[in-house]
């Protein structure tokens, strides 16, 4: 979304409301009694760190927002510069630290309500043993949790703007109002107040930071809206900066003032803290403003929890709508309410998460342990995604006028290095919190490898070539190989070749063999050189005039499938291309299943007619049938075609003849799903009756520039090979036909390395020398 976009309305006075409402919503207030039982008065310096790491945080958050002003946060970062499998981490881990939140919130909303209800009841003089245990509390934090999806549902965004500004008011007059009681008593007795300081040691204040990090979570919201920010390069860092201090500035006072202005003489606020874990600060506050004041300041709690809930509520629904976008959650979430827009399938899955976890965890405790844990997690990430986006887009990152952090890369390295041993001290401190994520975190790979693996990455594999430059963000610099035989298609290939692989952000290595023969004819050899630079000087022409840099490597060798397969592992190429002869057989057809199935590439196999162009390929025929490795792949290339200039994809199945009405509807749609790559230009989904698979493609084809096939696997030995349907469509089109190869399932690395299958498809490689080529 460009900046000049009309859905760019939020300047700098809403942007920071964002931000603020986020992080002043009672959660220190909540948190605090927690953080004083663990440190003492040194949680004060807790919160004080926290507030540094926050800062070193809220710099590699606005340096790559402002990078990628584009809406979903830590979600979007991953995705942008690590992988998909990444982004679905960071996403899930996101979503699941929002609504741990909003679990914090109300749970807190209900049990300041219950005091205030026990309150109200011994005021009248009634009854007030049903609000005991935790039915009341987890019956009204349900209730909140609900009626504020409903609202969300009903309208587009949570809150307002004033609710905000009114809780900031709120807590300027309790701050007032404390400092007007600490200047009445006398100086001598704040030193015995805050004595002895360090009484929950080194090990205290670690874990107070861990508790109470999460009351400085919020001013990433800015960047989760960052899509809808006026001016963003302006904007997001005076907000999230301006949001973090004017909630710091607000918070720290407060702290202060509770172990000092809020204890009676000779008490100590541990003691304080161990009889009212969770209601400190407005114990506190009856101190220094009576009876009135206790109940003013759980009122006031009650309500800035309830706004905090609506925040994180919002958020979480956006980014698992977010997510389904992207096919790494069901698209079902994706579904709008038909008349308002809202995302009503992602709030009502939110919801429902938030009450299920609420019974889950057993105390407030637990929430803001668990909640923070995740923020932690999710900042540490954020930190490495800010480091490497800036080592790996380099200058061309942001211009000279957008923000960029200073001491670079001290401030990403020593923030995520923060954050995550935060993180990894509080999962110690605090078993239950580490359970909840590895539970959760369990989940989502099972999930993610069971039903949303295939949609996800063939969806990154078309954003991947559709946007070439997240190779380099993602640290990629993918090798296609294309050997060269034959001068007549060397320039029709070298096309293909740096259509899908830019030199700007890919290379193409040509690849010339020079078939040796064991009786040593010099003639044959000079003659098969002859024709090698003769295809270089027609490939290197083409790619020079249109602004390529292919590299050039002439071999010689006895067995040329042997050497290609040689060479491409040796260079680690990503992806391999070669044309096909119009009949495969015999020998080559052995020679050709022996490469597929042992080379560690992509491959692509091509035949055209000699005058063909794939810039002339306007309408591209891709027929399915059933699952297919080659999905990901199959992407890769579409969307290569597409980015230049929008094709017409028609998507074609072929059912059995006498198939009913019913299966021809669940093919459609299950064709459908698998066309929604995301990818610009027409799509169709055809549903052809016919037992002769290969005469109904031909049929299609011949309305077609290009049918894109995929291999398919031996059922005996479980090997690629290209099978007798491709062989007749390759021998018989009269179009251009080419057939992917995905690497091997053996060959592709696991969750934890870097997907190296990126735009990095491939070219072409025409035949050997003694061998005809289209």
């Amino acid at each position: 979304m460009s900046a000049g976009d009309d859905r760019r309305h939020v300047g700098v006075f809403g942007a920071t409301l964002v931000g603020i409402g986020g992080i002043i919503g009672g959660g220190l207030l909540i948190l605090a009694g927690t953080a004083f039982g663990q440190a003492g008065p040194a949680a004060i310096l807790a919160f004080a760190l926290n507030g540094i790491v926050a800062w070193l945080t809220a710099m590699s958050v606005t340096e790559i927002t402002v990078a990628f002003p584009e809406s979903g946060g830590a979600y979007m970062f991953a995705k942008k510069v690590l992988s998909v499998r990444a982004a679905f981490a960071v996403g899930w881990v996101l979503w699941f630290a929002y609504i741990v939140a909003g679990v914090l919130y109300a749970l807190s909303f209900a049990a300041f309500t219950v005091i205030l209800l026990r309150g109200a009841c011994d005021g009248l003089g009634l009854e007030s043993d049903w609000l005991g245990g935790r039915n009341p509390v987890l019956l009204l934090a349900s209730l909140a949790t609900v009626g504020y999806s409903v609202g969300l549902i009903r309208k587009a965004s949570g809150g307002g703007q004033w609710v905000t500004v009114g809780k900031v008011i709120l807590f300027l007059l309790l701050i007032a109002a404390g400092c007007v009681a600490l200047v009445r008593q006398p100086l001598e007795d704040i030193g015995p107040e805050l004595s002895p300081f360090f009484s929950g040691g080194m090990s205290g204040i670690i874990a107070a930071m861990g508790v109470t990090f999460i009351s400085l979570q919020g001013f990433e919201m800015v960047s989760a809206i960052a899509g809808e920010i006026k001016d963003p390069k302006k904007t997001i860092p005076k907000a999230i900066f301006g949001s973090l201090a004017i909630s710091f500035a607000i918070y720290l006072p407060l702290m202060f003032l509770i172990p000092t202005a809020g204890v009676t003489d000779g008490a100590r606020v541990m003691s304080l803290a161990a009889e009212n874990p969770d209601t400190v600060m407005a114990v506190a506050a009856r101190q220094f403003l009576g009876g009135p004041g206790y109940w003013f300041v759980v009122t006031a709690i009650a309500l800035a929890t309830l706004s905090a809930l609506q925040s994180n509520l919002l958020t979480a629904s956006r980014v698992a709508f977010a997510m389904a976008h992207d096919h790494t959650l069901p698209s079902v979430l994706e579904q709008r309410h038909p008349t308002r827009g809202t995302p009503i399938m992602a709030i009502y899955a939110t919801a429902l998460a938030t009450v299920a976890i609420m019974f889950m965890i057993p105390d407030l405790n637990s929430a803001g342990a668990a909640a923070s844990l995740i923020f932690l997690l999710a900042f540490a990430l954020t930190h490495v995604t800010a480091y490497l986006a800036r080592k790996r887009g380099g200058p061309r990152l942001v211009d000279d006028e957008a923000y960029q952090t200073r001491m670079f890369p001290l401030v990403p390295i020593l923030g995520g290095l923060s954050c995550a041993g935060l993180a990894v001290f509080q999962a110690i401190v605090v078993p239950d919190a580490g359970g909840i994520l590895v539970i959760w975190l369990g989940l989502g790979v099972i999930l993610y490898f069971a039903l949303f693996k295939g949609r996800a990455e063939a969806a990154d594999a078309s954003a991947e070539a559709l946007d070439p430059r997240l190779n380099q963000l993602r640290g990629k610099n993918p090798l296609v190989l294309l050997p060269l035989a034959n001068p007549r298609t060397a320039t029709s290939m070298v096309e293909i070749a740096n259509a899908l692989a830019p030199s700007e952000f890919a290379r193409v290595l040509l690849l010339s063999i020079i078939r040796s023969t064991k009786t040593g004819d010099a003639g044959d050899s000079i003659a098969q050189l002859a024709d090698a630079q003769e295809a270089f000087r027609q490939a290197l022409g083409a790619s020079y005039t249109a602004g390529h840099a292919p590299e050039a490597l002439i071999t010689s060798a006895a067995e040329p499938w042997a050497e290609i397969q040689r060479i491409a592992d040796e260079h680690r190429c990503e992806s391999l291309l070669f044309g096909l002869p119009q009949n495969v057989e015999g020998t080559f057809d052995r020679e050709l299943e022996e490469l597929l199935n042992g080379v560690d590439c992509d491959v692509a196999m091509m035949r055209a007619p000699d005058d063909w162009r794939i810039g002339g390929a306007k309408r591209v025929l891709i027929p399915i049938a059933g699952k297919s490795e080659e999905h990901e792949l199959r992407a890769r290339v579409l969307a290569t075609l597409c980015r230049e200039a929008p094709r017409e994809l028609v998507f074609l199945s072929v059912i059995a003849a006498d198939a009913s009405d019913a299966e021809v509807a669940d093919a459609a749609r299950t064709i459908g799903k698998l066309s929604n790559m995301k990818i610009p230009g027409t799509t169709t989904v055809e549903i052809v009756r016919s037992d002769d698979p290969a005469a109904a493609i031909l049929a299609e084809a011949a309305r077609c520039d290009l049918v894109v096939l995929g291999m398919r696997k031996s059922r005996n030995s479980g090997r690629k090979m290209l099978g007798p349907i491709n062989r007749t469509i390759a021998r018989d089109a009269t179009c251009g036909v080419m057939v992917l190869s995905r690497r091997s399932q053996a060959q592709i690395s696991d969750l934890t390395r870097p997907i190296r299958d990126a735009a990095q498809i491939v070219p072409f490689m025409p035949k050997r020398a003694d061998e005809t080529e289209h």
